[in-house]
């Protein structure tokens, strides 16, 4: 059992979906809880459920991190899970408009709560980042290139950032859901994707991963959420030899 009695967490996208079910997980380990959001009502409805605060944030808007850390107070670790769906291809009816803000909230979002993280914890001792990436970030992902390259691009961040951060105490780590049944998926698509018996799972899934990484000492991961699979961080292959600093010749 995890105990996080006298330890608080700031959510971005803690309204629905992964956001609020890592916000009730969290909440039922005794830690206080921040839910940061757009859509007021139903962020001001799971921070009163979990006995939290509610904070309106945009994600793309990098001042809105401040004053959501200002408005949470003392924070230990930060959930980075606000995001949305692409559901688009590099076709004529490509629109620039809606790229520009699928990369606002999934990648700058990221980006910027990072620094708003790495700040905090600077003048705290130390914390925990969590980043909702994807399973899409992982591998390809046809149906949907954009939304999966905004989500490779969270997992590079995640792990390239791993190493820059553990010497001030700060441990990050990306979660990467599949399918998982929340509001970013229309309900038609989700019924598709069942259809095609594809697994389609509940939000709890993940915030088991989240326990997981709690749990451990692990940084710079990227842990995948699949039906029938214990949580544990991805099994990147090995840096290829001929891309090191070695001279000799390969045969």
């Amino acid at each position: 059992m995890i105990e996080l009695h006298n330890k608080a967490a700031l959510i971005t996208g803690g309204a629905s979906g992964i956001g609020a079910a890592i916000a009730r997980r969290l909440a039922s380990h005794g830690a206080r809880i921040a839910v940061a959001d757009l859509d007021s009502a139903k962020g001001e409805q799971v921070a009163a459920e979990v006995g939290g605060l509610f904070v309106r944030t945009d994600v793309s808007n990098q001042s809105d991190y401040a004053r959501a850390f200002e408005v949470a107070g003392h924070i230990d670790i930060v959930v980075l899970n606000a995001g949305v769906g692409g559901f688009g291809n590099l076709t004529e009816s490509f629109d620039a408009d809606s790229y520009h803000r699928l990369r606002a909230i999934n990648f700058d979002g990221v980006v910027f709560g990072i620094q708003a993280a790495r700040q905090h914890f600077a003048e705290h001792g130390g914390g925990t980042i969590i980043v909702t990436s994807s399973l899409a970030g992982l591998f390809e992902s046809p149906l949907d290139p954009l939304y999966a390259a905004t989500k490779h691009a969270v997992i590079g961040l995640v792990r390239s950032m791993g190493p820059v951060l553990a010497p001030e105490d700060i441990t990050i780590n990306a979660l990467c859901p599949t399918v998982i049944d929340t509001p970013i998926f229309p309900r038609e698509v989700l019924d598709a994707i069942r259809a095609a018996g594809i697994a389609v799972l509940d939000a709890e899934k993940v915030a088991d991963t989240v326990d997981a990484i709690l749990a451990s000492d692990s940084t710079g991961q990227a842990w995948p959420v699949l039906p029938h699979q214990l949580p544990a961080p991805f099994a990147f292959p090995e840096l290829p030899e001929l891309m090191t600093n070695r001279t000799e010749v390969m045969s």
